[in-house]
């Protein structure tokens, strides 16, 4: 499944350490594509990708592609940004919810002016011109609770 591609001029305000396991990872983002690490060993997903299962500790982790569609599980709009993130403000960040159990956090793009918790969501990659980050749109709100 892949991802919305929005191309964002300039530098990431404050680009992520890569490393030579977590290249892949940055590599198919930049390309449309969300994966992480799959433990070999008991079938268990991990995010951020890790070169250890941190649920039985093995060290044979493959790569696996997640789902794009999500939850909002919550959200927060930064008035007051730190220095690197300053001329970004006011922005909003959510932490989302994917389909098959992972729980991440990333930019809030296209917010409405106050997204609703348990919205649902599609990630997409922000490709910078010096590499990719993760960002999420709200798709659907949450269905009205009954009276």
């Amino acid at each position: 499944m892949t991802l919305e591609i929005l191309h964002v001029p300039g530098a990431r305000a404050y680009p992520p350490r890569q490393s030579v396991f977590t290249q892949p990872f940055w590599q198919a983002l930049g390309e449309g594509r969300l994966q992480s690490t799959c433990c070999r060993a008991c079938g268990r997903l991990a995010f951020p990708p890790r070169p250890i299962c941190p649920h039985c500790w093995a060290l044979d982790p493959g790569w696996s592609a997640l789902d794009k569609h999500g939850h909002l599980y919550s959200w927060t709009r930064i008035h007051a940004a730190p220095l690197a993130f300053a001329a970004e403000a006011p922005y909003a960040v959510g932490i989302v919810d994917l389909r098959q159990g992972i729980r991440l956090a990333c930019r809030l793009i296209d917010r409405p002016l106050a997204p609703a918790v348990g919205a649902e969501v599609e990630l997409l990659a922000l490709v910078y011109e010096d590499g990719p980050l993760l960002g999420a749109r709200v798709v659907a709100l949450p269905p009205e609770p009954a009276p």
